[in-house]
């Protein structure tokens, strides 16, 4: 019998108001870059993304849960479940801690797993509080522990869709795409980089891989925009411009979000990274003389205005508390920066992370300040950027985080909300793009017109309630620049320019009452079999007999050279899972050309077509699918599985 799976992010409510250290919660942008921005600050859950993505991969039944209430876990915990997998953040390590302790209580059979950057702690820290601990990518480690077969990359990639709130309201949906794990370029601050050794683990190998998962999202939940969640998505040159060519072959234009460095950044040109759809990148500017290696290649000064001139957004992270800044060089630095004039910025203090460099560095130094040395879990609870934990050359703890807070207030003082300045910068990629000799390049800039259209209605909020007479003044000009250029707004734009202006005020007002500001717990099931199917597939089995068990016909090479395997029966994932190790064994020994007919197949689910795909891609040069005659080639799944294999061709003749 497989074994239950519960796999859960931390209880809500969550916040520096329940406990937790500053910015701790639910979301990355209100809490890290936006939070001087208050009510102009877009919105979106963060959710804990390799829970859904671990879920997708197991063939155990896994249920996950979202931030849930305490209640509400406990109601989970009581279903009999025999592992319950806990990811958190050192900032969370109290949260982990309350949960544990609910988990012995109220689910005592179940083994504990606990995952997630904040397992960079000892053994020692750890072990009271689980059974199992994964320091490793996660999908591995459950499939190894569940006694489930080793699976190859790529594993089934979830569609995640985030919805982004501006004034409380949905204004665009953003599909989650899981590019890789790490980062090769260890800078020593960084938990990400140091917890996989520099080493950068490709969960989506191929530019074809990474374009496939875009398509399935526009297919089946309409999804145009997407976030790479890769930490520098743009070094690995080979994978991004087989992407770019791909895109370009199919004629798609897509709107793309993701993290690169300078020294990624300085391999392409700009009319590339919008050929490919890139329109927002986080860049981290970190500072003038923090000499790492990834800020070499372009100058920023030559590198944010050439992105913006070709409607490419930045978000800047900027770091305070090097050893070489003072107050002035800060704010010298802080200039600089806003001179470049990014949509976004976060600004975070330079602190310490067990199994970095920095860490181990200022441990030697004896440069900790006390709350670190003598009290953990007080120092854990502060790990958030926003506290000052070492000992700096010229400047106190209360120095640093002053700085900090003066760099959020200034950049939204000085530059203004992060919406218009994103509108701005559509708009000098629409100017530049319009008229391009790329046909690529004029689709995106109809793809920054429709999305300045749809922000027509927030502009008269912006200007009513901006944060200073300049800043209003400001957006009054760009108001009256998108009219001349974009055309007056219409009458329903009219409408809902006030409508936004009522949103807006109530935005304010439940921020300042702490109104609706934590989500609703979020629960999926993955691989469940339900009463009603159970009994469908039962009856199936009975009525059929054989015809749901799969069977395999292998043909030798005809004269062609060619070598066939006939598929009949049904493919589901446990089928194909069993398929797949076979296929790979033969396809490893020989260099035979392939010809997979599905032709006799008389039911094929995704995890069945998800296991076929994984097994074979690698040997695509090598192989033809045959489509199943009987199913429906209409299913976009298995229509993409028999186009993926449909060139190079093996010169094969009928068997």
């Amino acid at each position: 019998m497989p074994k239950k799976v519960l796999l859960t992010s931390v209880c809500q409510p969550l916040g520096p108001a329940h406990g937790d250290g500053p910015s701790v919660g639910y979301e990355l942008l209100f809490g890290q870059v936006t939070r001087a921005q208050g009510m102009f600050s877009p919105r979106a859950t963060h959710l804990q993304f390799s829970l859904e993505y671990i879920g997708q991969n197991l063939d155990s039944p896994v249920t996950v849960l979202q931030y849930p209430t305490k209640r509400k876990f406990i109601k989970e915990l009581k279903k009999g479940y025999d592992y319950v997998g806990l990811p958190f953040i050192l900032s969370t390590f109290h949260r982990m801690k309350e949960m544990t302790a609910l988990i012995r209580e109220h689910a005592p059979q179940a083994k504990i797993v606990l995952g997630g950057y904040g397992t960079v702690l000892s053994d020692e820290e750890l072990k009271p509080h689980c059974d199992f601990i994964c320091r490793e990518e996660g999908v591995a480690f459950m499939r190894r522990l569940l006694g489930e077969p080793e699976r190859p990359l790529p594993y089934e990639h979830p569609l995640i869709v985030s919805t982004l709130k501006v004034f409380s309201l949905p204004v665009s949906k953003t599909g989650m795409i899981f590019g890789g794990l790490g980062c090769a370029n260890g800078c020593d601050f960084c938990c990400t980089s140091h917890f996989f050794k520099r080493k950068h683990i490709r969960l989506l190998e191929t530019g074809r891989d990474i374009y496939d998962v875009m398509v399935r999202y526009q297919e089946e939940k309409g999804v145009r925009q997407f976030t790479v969640l890769d930490e520098d998505f743009l070094l690995n040159k080979r994978r991004a411009m087989e992407f770019h060519k791909i895109v370009m072959e199919n004629q798609k234009t897509f709107s793309i979000f993701a993290f690169a460095s300078i020294k990624a950044l300085s391999q392409y040109s700009c009319r590339e990274l919008a050929e490919m759809g890139i329109d927002g990148l986080w860049i981290g500017y970190e500072g003038t003389r923090s000499g790492y290696e990834k800020q070499q290649g372009r100058s920023v000064g030559d590198l944010f205005p050439d992105l913006k001139r070709h409607g490419i957004l930045v978000l800047s992270s900027m770091i305070v508390g090097f050893d070489y800044q003072d107050r002035e060089v800060i704010r010298a630095e802080l200039r600089g920066l806003l001179r470049l004039r990014p949509a976004l910025s976060q600004f975070l203090i330079y602190g310490p992370t067990p199994g970095t460099p920095f860490y181990t560095r200022m441990e030697a130094e004896g440069r900790m300040r006390p709350v670190v040395t003598e009290d953990r879990e007080k120092y854990f609870r502060n790990c958030t950027g926003f506290t000052s934990m070492v000992t700096h050359p010229t400047l106190s703890a209360a120095d640093i985080e002053g700085a900090q807070r003066e760099c959020f207030e200034e950049d939204y003082q000085r530059l203004g909300p992060s919406i218009i300045r994103s509108l701005r910068v559509w708009l000098s990629g629409y100017e530049t793009l319009r008229r391009s000799e790329s046909v690529a390049l004029r689709r995106k800039a109809k793809f920054f017109a429709d999305d300045i259209r749809r922000a027509y209605p927030i502009l008269l909020a912006c200007r009513l309630f901006a944060p200073n007479p300049r800043i209003r003044n400001w957006v009054g000009a760009l108001e009256r620049r998108l009219h001349l250029t974009m055309g007056l707004p219409t009458l329903w734009e009219q409408a809902l320019a006030f409508l936004a202006v009522g949103a807006a005020l109530w935005t304010r007002f439940t921020l300042n009452f702490d109104w609706f500001q934590h989500p609703s717990p979020r629960l999926t099931r993955y691989h469940w079999e339900y009463f009603p199917a159970k009994v469908m597939r039962l009856l199936g089995e009975i009525r059929e007999g054989s015809a749901n068990e799969l069977r395999v016909r292998w043909q030798a090479r005809t004269a062609g050279g060619v070598s066939w395997i006939h598929l009949e029966g049904a493919l589901d994932g446990k089928t194909g899972e069993q398929l797949g190790r076979r296929m790979r064994e033969s396809l490893e020994r020989g260099r035979q050309n392939v010809v997979v007919s599905l032709e006799k197949l008389q039911f094929i689910d995704r995890k069945g077509l998800a296991a076929f795909y994984r097994a074979s891609r690698r040997y695509r040069a090598r192989m033809k699918v045959m489509p199943p005659a009987a199913l429906p080639t209409g299913s976009p799944d298995l229509r993409r599985l028999v186009e993926y294999f449909t060139g190079p061709t093996p010169k094969a003749e009928s068997a």
